[in-house]
């Protein structure tokens, strides 16, 4: 029992550099750190990309124990594409086993190769989930029409918006990414993403602005 609290103190008292360097040597042990490190930022992933129609009949913690069990299958990919951040390496393990679990379950629906292409396209695609989620902060107890037409508003603002606009509003509020990891990720320099962000949260709330308690809190806006 000694033994074992002695070497969890020196695997926690290790910088990301030196458990990065076990990783890269094959240490499974240190991969399970890095991987329970990074699941919760991995489920903020599923739980944003994953379709609406298996909400309730998948759930988050299978997914990441699918994507472990991947993951750790493919190390030797990790090791050999360095220079990459662990954690999006892992997001693209993610990305990969959701495309996988859409087609298993929602079947020919998911087989557009050019969804399939693009890890912002994990069904049902960026779009739905945007809207999908922001329907979902409205505040005020509206009637079934507005909130339907609420609803219609904000989908026809998604769909107004660039592609990479609306990628870049899911990694930042949704998913949580930092401006260096969402500029890796798009393969934009920091900068750009930051003004990127800034300009499309203020074109979706202009655009946005009538429609009865999608920003009447801070929710939102970060």
């Amino acid at each position: 029992m000694a033994e074992s609290v002695s070497h969890h103190d020196a695997a926690a008292s290790q910088s990301p550099d030196e458990r990065l360097a076990r990783v890269l040597a094959g240490d499974e042990a240190a991969f399970a750190e890095c991987f329970a490190e990074a699941a919760p930022r991995l489920a903020r992933m599923i739980g944003f990309r994953l379709d609406p129609r298996l909400r309730g009949r998948v759930d988050a913690d299978d997914v990441l124990q699918e994507v472990y069990v991947d993951s750790v299958r493919r190390l030797e990919a990790f090791r050999t594409a360095q220079p990459i951040d662990l954690f999006l390496w892992l997001r693209l393990v993610v990305g990969q086993t959701l495309v996988d679990l859409h087609r298993r379950h929602l079947g020919a629906q998911m087989r557009d190769a050019g969804r399939e292409r693009s890890l912002a396209a994990a069904s049902p695609g960026t779009s739905a989930s945007l809207s999908f989620h922001l329907v979902g902060k409205l505040t005020s107890p509206s009637g079934a029409v507005m909130r339907a037409e609420s609803a219609a508003a904000v989908s026809r603002a998604i769909e107004e918006m660039s592609e990479t606009d609306r990628e870049i509003l899911a990694l930042r509020h949704f998913e949580e990414l930092t401006n260096k990891e969402v500029a890796a990720v798009l393969g934009i320099d920091r900068k750009a993403a930051s003004i990127r962000y800034i300009r499309a949260l203020e074109r979706l709330k202009t655009a946005l602005e009538h429609v009865p308690g999608l920003f009447d809190t801070h929710s939102f806006v970060r």
